[in-house]
């Protein structure tokens, strides 16, 4: 197996061009399982077969647990990019990072202006060792930089298609 090689920090250069230019796309089918139901016995599995998972409804949504759920998944992707984003920055900046951890926490529950559900994100950074002033400025671009981060706060294009 190879070593897992960082992303070049190429990918800060302005990108100027098409509204968006895709660099990479995957996509993720989830069938329901036993329960016929993705949330409560679903099986997610990427399109190239890497990601493999059983999802379950967790004990405190009145499921049996045992498997991981949508919000875990939502919650390790986001905390995957903003790492990912912030460890680039940081480089640029000759900021060491060794230790840096990101933590997302992701609530679901009830949306009061609608009735219905919702999600809520925490992120919490750790960076010891990295001056304060200068952690909350990487911070504060990584926010600009990650497309988690910026999804979160203005939305992201989605299209619902029903197909044959």
């Amino acid at each position: 197996m190879s070593r897992p090689q960082r992303p070049s920090p190429a990918f800060l250069d302005k990108y100027q061009g098409q509204p968006f230019h895709a660099l990479y796309t995957t996509s993720v089918t989830v069938r329901g399982g036993e329960a016929q139901h993705g949330r409560a016995s679903g099986i997610a599995m990427s399109d190239d077969g890497e990601l493999a998972v059983e999802l379950r409804l967790p004990v405190e949504l009145g499921g049996a647990g045992g498997g991981t759920n949508p919000e875990q998944l939502f919650a390790a992707s986001y905390a995957a990019c903003f790492h990912g984003a912030l460890a680039l920055l940081a480089e640029r900046a000759g900021v060491p990072f060794g230790d840096a951890a990101v933590t997302v926490t992701v609530s679901f529950g009830r949306d009061a202006v609608d009735g219905l559900f919702a999600l809520q994100a925490d992120i919490n950074i750790h960076m010891p060792g990295v001056d304060r002033a200068l952690a909350e400025e990487l911070v504060r671009n990584t926010e600009r930089l990650c497309p988690y981060a910026k999804m979160a706060q203005d939305g992201i294009r989605s299209s619902v298609v029903l197909t044959p």
